[in-house]
């Protein structure tokens, strides 16, 4: 009897202490992202306070000067900013999402090939972003003699943000219930007719959300523009994609880099904006996530 109650003692105890356990480790999690957050609603204000003056249509409508920033503007940087997300997107998305679906519905996971794929893929998300600047410079800009134009931004965000929409694809990919697809096979579609009618509908919210979330860490880099000699100051608005360029992290590099209080408020103006835009992508991506989760 004695050996028979000792387990039962442990069980009771552990009982009384995993509670005790979750609450606080609940408690240290919700403290983390009220912490997180707090920080962020300071920041945002601080922008929104800093950059109030100037958020009027002259900031969207004026193109930039380092003469009069009372009337400067940011058309070209936003302008700038659309061409090479607009590309990105059309150039990086489908081909992530391709490669995604032959990684999971048609790789061999024995063969060797396909094994080192996925670690590359794996490795090649991590890469620093000012290492694709480099590479954008010394193999687009120079050897394919793209030159310092839309195209070759272009390229080289795509470049850095192709990893991360296969592991993202791949995820949403992996997440469509088996019985799916063995349902569809035992009905008599193909394999392609299932991925393409039953598996990629299903998986299409985690892949929205996933490029939406890449392109959104595209439009915020300044590293390999700044490598891919984006210029600072551009006057005009790009006319195709070997046109000159510049975009909005550039600019905002470029007004914190003045000396004049002026340039400062711009900046902050030009933040606002671009926060603005990724907001709006996000959103994109939950409207996407929502109405694909109904239907499925």
């Amino acid at each position: 009897m004695a050996i028979l109650s000792t387990p039962k003692s442990a069980v009771q105890l552990a009982g009384k202490g995993r509670p005790l356990r979750e609450h606080v480790f609940r408690i240290a999690l919700l403290s983390s992202l009220v912490i997180a957050l707090g920080f962020l609603a300071l920041l945002l204000v601080y922008v929104v306070q800093d950059g109030w003056p100037r958020l009027d249509s002259a900031l969207w409508e004026n193109q930039p000067s380092i003469r009069r920033p009372e009337t400067a503007g940011i058309q070209s940087g936003i302008f700038g900013t659309l061409w090479i997300i607009a590309l990105t997107a059309l150039m990086a998305l489908p081909t992530g999402i391709l490669a995604a679906v032959y990684l999971e519905e048609y790789a061999d996971k024995t063969k060797w090939y396909n094994r080192l794929i996925e670690l590359n893929i794996s490795n090649l998300a991590a890469v620093p972003s000012i290492v694709y600047g480099i590479l954008g410079l010394g193999l687009i800009a120079r050897w394919m003699q793209f030159g310092f134009t839309v195209m070759t931004g272009a390229i080289t965000i795509s470049l850095l943000v192709l990893p991360i929409v296969i592991i993202a694809a791949r995820e949403a990919i992996k997440a469509v219930p088996p019985s799916i697809r063995e349902g569809s096979l035992a009905l008599g579609a193909t394999q392609w007719q299932t991925i393409w009618r039953q598996v990629l509908p299903a998986a299409v919210p985690g892949m929205a959300t996933g490029s939406i979330l890449a392109l959104s860490r595209a439009i915020g880099e300044a590293a390999p523009f700044l490598m891919l000699g984006a210029a600072t100051l551009v006057r005009f608005n790009p006319e195709g994609v070997w046109s000159s360029f510049t975009v909005l992290p550039i600019q905002i590099y470029s007004f914190i880099s003045q000396s004049r209080e002026e340039f400062h408020v711009l900046a902050a103006a030009a933040i606002v904006i671009l926060l603005a835009i990724l907001l709006l992508m996000n959103s994109v991506a939950i409207w996407l996530r929502n109405r694909y989760q109904k239907r499925w």
